[in-house]
């Protein structure tokens, strides 16, 4: 693969301080989703259960963004370190169109692969 461009390396840090951004918007506004549901609290229409249900579901959502927001900081410190872009267990080129799609990608497709299969 090859390395990545300047233009590239600039692209994909704004969009990584973009999505830093978005995530930590989502997770401040998420809170009000997972405060505890109050037993005598009217409702309407949604049932307890419901609200239990919907509660637990943006608690999870934010427990995801939460450690992207994680996968965001540390590639920001690997753009620092001027490391940005290849791959930490193997040292390859992630390349340009995965960092596109995530680009808080520590993995070449390979190493994820393996990562994924359990290897």
């Amino acid at each position: 693969m090859d390395e990545l461009t300047p233009a590239q390396q600039l692209e994909l840090r704004e969009d990584l301080f973009a999505l830093r951004d978005e995530l930590n918007a989502t997770v401040d506004g998420m809170t009000e989703e997972i405060k505890p549901v109050e037993p005598d609290a009217a409702i309407g229409r949604i049932s307890r259960m419901d609200a239990i249900q919907i509660q637990q579901m943006a608690k999870a959502s934010m427990r995801t963004a939460k450690r992207r927001a994680q996968q965001v900081a540390a590639a920001l410190r690997r753009v620092a370190a001027d490391e940005y872009g290849e791959c930490v267990a193997c040292g390859a080129d992630i390349g340009y169109p995965r960092l596109k799609a995530r680009p808080e990608s520590p993995f070449c497709l390979p190493c994820q692969s393996r990562r994924e299969r359990g290897g």
